[in-house]
Formats: C-alpha cells, sequence, structure tokens
C-alpha cells in the first residue's frame, strides 16, 4: 500500500523538475494590457494626426512600435523569457526573427532592383526631382 501511494504522488509531477513556467498574475496581464493599448494608440495618433512630415520617418516609426509590441505580447501573455523551456523557446524566437529579416530584407532588395531595372527612364527623374521628357518616352 505504502509504495502505490509513492508511486500516486510521483505521478503528479508529470517530469517538471524546476522548469515550471510562469502563468502571470492579474497585475502582469494588466500591465501587458495596458502596454498593449498604449502602443496601439500611438501610431494611430502617430498617423492620423500626420505627427511626421515624411511618410518614410513614419512607416520606421511604426515599425519600430510594432516591434516593441510583439516583445510585450511575447512577454506578458506568452510568458516566453530565457528561463521558459529551457531557453529553447528564446533560441527558436531567434532564429525566427533571423529569418524574416533575411526574408525581409530580401524582399526589398529584390523590388527596389526590379523597380530600377524595368523603370529606368522613371527613376532617373524621380532621382533629379524633374519629370522626364515625354518625347524621349517611348
Amino acid at each position: 500500500m505504502n509504495s502505490s501511494h509513492a508511486h500516486s504522488d510521483h505521478s503528479h509531477d508529470h517530469g517538471h523538475h524546476g522548469t515550471h513556467a510562469d502563468h502571470g498574475t492579474l497585475k502582469s496581464y494588466l500591465i501587458g494590457f495596458v502596454l498593449a493599448v498604449v502602443l496601439t494608440a500611438i501610431p494611430f495618433w502617430l498617423v492620423m494626426g500626420k505627427v511626421f512630415d515624411r511618410s518614410s520617418v513614419t512607416g520606421i516609426v511604426l515599425l519600430a512600435l510594432a516591434a516593441v509590441q510583439v516583445v510585450v505580447h511575447m512577454v506578458y501573455f506568452l510568458h516566453m523569457n530565457t528561463k521558459s523551456e529551457g531557453g529553447w523557446n528564446m533560441l527558436a524566437l531567434v532564429f525566427t526573427v533571423m529569418l524574416v529579416v533575411i526574408m525581409l530584407s530580401g524582399s526589398l532588395w529584390v523590388m527596389y532592383h526590379l523597380n530600377h531595372n524595368m523603370m529606368p527612364g522613371m527613376m532617373s527623374g524621380a532621382a533629379t526631382g524633374t519629370a522626364p521628357d515625354p518625347r524621349t518616352l517611348p
């Protein structure tokens, strides 16, 4: 009888030896929610209020705020940190970020060069700030 009791206590452990992930508290969820709302409201205000004169600056700021919001969601809602799953979650995240950066930069590079090579007359006019001469266009 004693051995079966010891076995039943061991069966509730499920092999979690110190790697139990934190499932968060109400306070951490509220902090994450408030940060997510703020990080959604700021880009909305930036775009609707036309805060920056150049759209490229607005785009860069929006991308930076989006990256911060992704981190907020991963930390406060997905509970990802360097200790969860023995660090494998963080390694998978780093690998995913690397692949996304390579894919996005490669795609932008290809699109820029396609535009440059397919529209050479338009690119030279756009670079100088003048319109191309309509007599030279095919």
